[in-house]
């Protein structure tokens, strides 16, 4: 992809209409210019405040083109310049004419005002030109600390390492001078490499060897030899050589390693380092990932709940402009030290260069963010010394608890990251906060996060259930309720969800009869209740295709009804007539089996398959509910004729007919003579929370 080129262009003139020309001209070679325009010295010294690209000089109310020069050399910028001359500066050589290209490593250019497509080429090449400065700056700064880093972890290595110019030792680690018995490194410089060499023939290869490296060639940069120590004995070695550099200066690394027959051994220190973090001594990120693992799946297994806390350092870049690599790495041990004396029990990791894990068993909410809190106090209470400088910290920290539903462990750090990101809105990147995630929250969007609240919501009764009334013209009475299951989430629109938006969700994690159960165990809790005072109230319960292929549903169908006061009639169970036909041999079985226990079944969204009525023989449910679309411009003379001729022969079957969506007058006076027993709608009655007869 393309990056987009933008050009930052400071014009110092009094001419504000040969600036804008500049950029109109410019627009052909950039995508975006961002114009400063100024002419006095005050406005000058505050805009250099930010970074420009190129400077234009003209004219200005009171500085000449050499004291634009003198102004920003103070600053010390790469910022070259380009100084306009007229026709009559450039004939007579006053002012800036003849100056040089470049005065004290800043670029200058003098040119012609009148030429102004030579000014916009000029302005094209400085800017090019700086551009490759700045990167090349960058690189050498990443460099430099990328060898300072690497001295650093040379020192802090458990590997024997020296650094050796021309065969002669210049710099050795702890372990290098402790494997040859020398007490400091001083002793050390200026040995040669072949004074720990025991023999001629050691002596005489590695001196081939080494030669053969420092011509460039690679194809052997390992050398076995035995070794001698400072007493005079001596081990079997192997020596290995890299390109390296020390200070600025090309050198010769030597690692040397002493051979061990207990292989068994080094295997095992080998597994350790590689999960250890050299400047922490704490897990690294691969330490951290097993250990993760199998938490979660102790998680899972045991069904206790776990958590994880992503501590991320806040202010690290500042802290790396004002005091480079050394006041980096001090502030991560430090912090380091701080979790440890924090933390009683947990498993803590440096998981990045500025972020830490913590893995704490059996915890419930409250207490990973009260453990949260202790942190970000004790950490931004930190005073870090860095060469008789002070300088603080403070963190964000992410916290996700790992419970037996959770989703996957690169999904939860994932939700980490994402509590990270909601603290850096939330504080406008300032940080020093902490936050828990929650998978309500997420729900709307995040499907792994959404099972997660299914899951939640059945265990904690978080859905609601909503009532409609349908009138019964027969008996002229509206004691009828069908059952509707919302699922609100705790999110800020206070989002409420109805099953189209979530059972897709929950059959892809085998949830719907679950949900189903709740809805049925939960309503007939209500319909008990209400048939205390109405014992004619009854419920129409709209199920998913896996309680019509659930055997237990009878069953549980039956004790239902008996503790509803075991009246025939109370309950009616209804299924989409689309899964009724997917499932026809089961289906039947099904609705016979719910009718031996009392228990009536309809089928809703009927008459959307050409086999509709084909469907309805050879089930034979109690009911059916009519699709939306036989209700949609119901005053056409071939809807209702058409809506008509179904529910005739559907009531020939002797099954009753339910017209649904009623939402206006002019629907209600149609409904009344198509032949449908049950009439609903917003028009009759909308759903409430409670089974309220009239």
């Amino acid at each position: 992809m393309r990056t987009e080129s933008i050009l930052n262009l400071l014009v110092i003139d009094a001419d504000q209409l040969y600036a804008e020309r500049l950029v109109s001209l410019l627009s052909a070679y950039y995508d975006k210019v961002n114009l400063g325009f100024l002419d006095d010295k005050e406005e000058l010294l505050k805009s250099l405040r930010q970074q420009w690209d190129v400077l234009v000089f003209g004219r200005a109310y009171d500085m000449s083109f050499t004291d634009v020069v003198g102004i920003v050399q103070e600053q010390s910028l790469d910022l070259p310049i380009i100084g306009l001359m007229s026709d009559e500066m450039a004939s007579t050589g006053r002012n800036e004419d003849g100056l040089p290209a470049v005065i004290d490593g800043i670029m200058v250019k003098a040119l012609l005002a009148e030429k102004e497509s030579q000014v916009v080429i000029a302005i094209c090449l400085q800017h090019a030109n700086v551009r490759s400065l700045r990167q090349l700056n960058t690189l050498r700064h990443v460099l430099s600390e990328a060898e300072q880093r690497a001295n650093i972890l040379i020192k802090n290595s458990k590997s024997a390492v020296a650094y050796i110019d021309q065969g002669i030792h210049i710099f050795a680690n702890d372990p290098y001078l402790k494997l040859f018995n020398f007490e400091s490194m001083d002793e050390i410089i200026g040995l040669p490499v072949i004074d720990f060499m025991a023999g001629g023939d050691n002596v005489k290869g590695f001196k081939e060897f080494l030669r053969q490296f420092d011509k460039g060639s690679r194809a052997q940069v390992e050398f076995n030899f035995q070794s001698k120590r400072l007493d005079g004995s001596t081990f079997e070695a192997k020596l290995q050589l890299a390109a390296a550099t020390l200070d600025g200066d090309p050198v010769t690394q030597v690692i040397i390693q002493q051979n061990n027959n207990n292989s068994a051994e080094i295997a095992k220190r080998l597994a350790a380092a590689e999960r250890q973090d050299s400047l922490t001594n704490l897990n690294n990120r691969r330490g951290f990932e097993e250990h993760f693992e199998s938490l979660y799946q102790q998680a899972v297994q045991d069904k206790t709940g776990a958590g994880l806390l992503y501590i991320q350092l806040d202010n690290i870049g500042k802290i790396s402009s004002s005091l480079g690599l050394q006041g980096v790495d001090a502030t991560i041990q430090q912090v380091a030290r701080t979790l440890e004396q924090t933390v009683a029990e947990g498993h803590i990791s440096r998981f990045s260069d500025t972020a830490f894990t913590i893995l704490v068993e059996q915890s419930s909410a409250q207490v990973l963010t009260d453990l949260a809190e202790r942190i970000r106090q004790n950490i931004s209470a930190m005073l870090i010394e860095v060469d008789k400088r002070t300088t603080s910290t403070t963190v964000s920290i992410g916290i996700v608890k790992i419970e037996s539903s959770a989703a996957e462990p690169q999904v939860l750090l994932e939700r980490a990251l994402d509590a990270i990101n909601r603290i850096r809105i939330e504080t406008k990147n300032h940080g020093d906060a902490y936050h828990l995630y929650d998978p309500s929250e997420h729900a709307n969007s995040d499907d792994n996060a959404l099972a997660e609240y299914l899951i939640n919501a059945i265990t904690q009764n978080r859905f609601e259930l909503f009532f409609q009334p349908i009138y019964d013209i027969n008996q002229d009475r509206s004691d009828f309720f069908e059952v509707y299951l919302r699922l609100p989430l705790a999110d800020a629109d206070n989002t409420v969800l109805t099953p189209d938006k979530f059972m897709s969700v929950a059959k892809a994690h085998n949830l719907r009869e679950k949900i189903d159960r709740w809805i049925l165990i939960n309503a007939c809790k209500q319909l008990s209740e209400a048939r205390k005072t109405h014992p004619e109230a009854r419920l129409l319960i709209q199920l998913t295709s896996a309680s019509l292929i659930d055997k237990k549903l009878p069953n549980v169908a039956s004790q239902l009804i008996k503790a509803v006061g075991g009246a025939s009639e109370a309950l009616t169970l209804q299924f989409n007539e689309q899964d009724v036909a997917n499932h026809l041999t089961v289906a039947k079985s099904q609705f016979t089996a719910l009718s031996e226990v009392g228990c009536q079944v309809g089928i809703h969204n009927f008459g959307t398959s050409a086999k509709s009525i084909e469907i309805i023989e050879f089930v034979q449910p109690d009911m059916t509910k009519l699709a939306r679309n036989y209700v949609e411009d119901i005053n056409k003379a071939d809807n209702i004729e058409a809506i008509k001729s179904l529910i005739k022969r559907t009531t020939e079957l002797q099954v009753d007919v339910l017209m649904p969506y009623i939402e206006e007058a002019a629907t209600m006076s149609v409904s009344w003579s198509v032949g449908a027993r049950y009439l609903q709608g917003y028009y009759l009655e909308m759903p409430s929370k409670t089974i309220t007869v009239v």
